[in-house]
């Protein structure tokens, strides 16, 4: 069970999502930008972290942060 919840700027609680394409993994890459987010602190401000916008075409799903930045992903700078 996924426990994890941060209360971020916004004031909204974010946290990891269970359905497709996020499958309740904790880091998304971006591949459009190359960027990768942390679902557990993700900043929810108009223009932070923005994850509803990313096209699930361009999301990768890791499950450790060192895998995205092996893959050359660099760090959102809201979340990180």
């Amino acid at each position: 069970m996924i426990k994890s919840r941060q209360v971020k700027k916004g004031g909204e609680k974010m946290a990891r999502r269970p359905g497709s394409p996020y499958n309740g993994k904790r880091y998304l890459g971006n591949t459009d930008k190359n960027i990768v987010h942390d679902l557990d602190n993700e900043d929810t401000d108009e223009n932070a972290c923005q994850i509803d916008e990313i096209k699930h075409e361009h999301i990768k799903m890791f499950d450790y942060h060192f895998e995205a930045r092996n893959e050359g992903f660099k760090d959102c700078k809201y979340c990180f």
